[in-house]
């Protein structure tokens, strides 16, 4: 069936609240909200774990298993039946629900007095937040219509800015007064009165409500997560940029988890003063950052679908440079300038590669489309990427000291970003064949 039917035109006098451009929006603010505590909650260890390392005698590789593998397996390993639900059940509940989980975990984190106790409490913060974006990402694109959609869906990932933000600014200071178990009370408690709002003010959107006549599956049931799985990976398209998603990440996250540490161990900076550099490079410059590419994403992908892969991709060349000065540099001043630029286009990837996943798929299989995304791009990248680099410091840093973990993001991190370059750049050649096919396909 043509794709290019008559798209519903919704009643003004309907009783769908989705019909008011106002309150779409404010859906898409209490989504992105549950983002950033997602974020908030997520990466405070990060800022914290150097105290955190010294108070419970930690390795590297073990705070890379508690910010990385531990956390990734158990993500992605709830993420897909949590998006199975979410195909075939209430959106809304599942986000509440997920939001209060990960907030209780986040606010035990500051009771643990040894390395197996952090472990299990980070991994129920895993759990939790494996049920917020598969749910959130088929609630929007149920909102919005396909060429808003890698906008709005970059304004709802601008919630990991503010979260990065929040988390580096809140985790350094209150760490620098109190100590890092307070810094845990402090974002972990907030978090359950904000699942309790998107209960009560949030509403369940209709299944392919923005979607023309006949592509709408009112009452279809929703597909196996093979069959979603195979549709996706029959694509050229999604097989690269689900690796373009994982080299990314596993840059990404590398960066994200390690980067703070690298300035406290390597240069001696307070964590106050990385949390503020990191709250505003990342929170700032990173929001305006994903909000640029998502939004130009959408316009220029009217006229031609590839410019979602090459934006992203033009996007990481030009932080590249940068990257590799932070570690090359001595002056811990110029190594934080040399990450502005990387922090303003670190999370942009994201809105694009999901938009166009969506694009490729039927409504009642958004929610599981994102979680093989995010299950390819956490294993690989949340997974390995922070695991592999405190592996690796471990390893250099008996001869040469602090500046093992250095030499360890220097090898690791610029090669995974321009492996994701490639896969970008690859999948962009096959973008518009495939999106077309699934037109004609429904």
């Amino acid at each position: 069936m043509k794709a290019n039917s008559k798209t519903v035109v919704h009643n003004a006098a309907s009783d769908d609240p989705y019909d008011s451009k106002k309150y779409q929006y404010f859906s898409l603010c209490l989504l992105m909200t549950a983002y950033v505590f997602n974020f908030i909650d997520r990466q405070i260890l990060s800022i914290l774990q150097e105290p955190i390392k010294e108070e419970l005698l930690l390795s590297d590789t073990q705070l890379g298993l508690l910010t990385g593998f531990a956390f990734a397996v158990f993500y992605v390993v709830m993420g897909l039946p949590i998006a199975r639900w979410a195909d075939r059940g209430n959106r809304r509940n599942i986000v509440s629900l997920a939001v209060g989980i990960w907030s209780l975990f986040t606010a035990l984190s500051g009771l643990v007095t040894g390395f197996f106790q952090l472990l299990l409490v980070r991994i129920g913060v895993g759990v939790g937040e494996a049920g917020c974006s598969p749910p959130s990402h088929s609630i929007i694109s149920d909102i919005f219509s396909r060429y808003e959609r890698a906008t709005a869906i970059g304004l709802y990932t601008v919630g990991v800015n503010i979260g990065v933000l929040l988390g580096f600014l809140a985790g350094g200071w209150l760490n620098e007064f109190f100590g890092w178990r307070v810094a845990f009370f402090a974002v972990g408690i907030p978090g359950v009165i904000l699942a309790i709002c998107i209960r009560v003010f949030l509403h369940e959107p209709k299944r392919g409500r923005t979607e023309p006549e006949t592509m709408q599956e009112t009452g279809a049931p929703a597909p196996s997560l093979g069959f979603v799985f195979n549709k996706l990976w029959r694509l050229k398209t999604f097989r690269h940029m689900g690796a373009a998603a994982a080299f990314i990440a596993f840059a990404g996250y590398g960066l994200l988890n390690w980067l703070p540490s690298f300035f406290i161990r390597v240069h001696d900076l307070s964590t106050a003063t990385v949390g503020t550099w990191f709250a505003l490079i990342l929170g700032v410059g990173g929001g305006l950052g994903t909000w640029f590419v998502g939004y130009f994403s959408d316009r220029f992908g009217r006229r031609d679908e590839r410019w979602y892969l090459w934006i992203t991709a033009i996007s990481i060349a030009v932080y590249l440079p940068f990257l590799i000065g932070i570690f090359l540099v001595d002056n811990p001043t110029l190594g934080l300038m040399c990450y502005i630029i990387p922090g303003i286009f670190l999370t942009t990837y994201l809105p694009p590669i999901i938009a166009v996943t969506h694009n490729l798929v039927p409504n009642r299989m958004r929610a599981l489309s994102s979680a093989i995304v995010y299950l390819i791009l956490n294993l690989i990248g949340l997974g390995l990427g922070p695991l592999s680099i405190g592996f690796i410091s471990d390893l250099l840093t008996p001869s040469l000291g602090n500046d093992g973990l250095r030499y360890a993001m220097l090898i690791t991190i610029p090669i995974a970003a321009i492996m994701g370059i490639v896969h970008l750049l690859l999948a962009a050649k096959s973008i518009r064949k495939d999106i077309a096919d699934q037109g004609e396909a429904i």
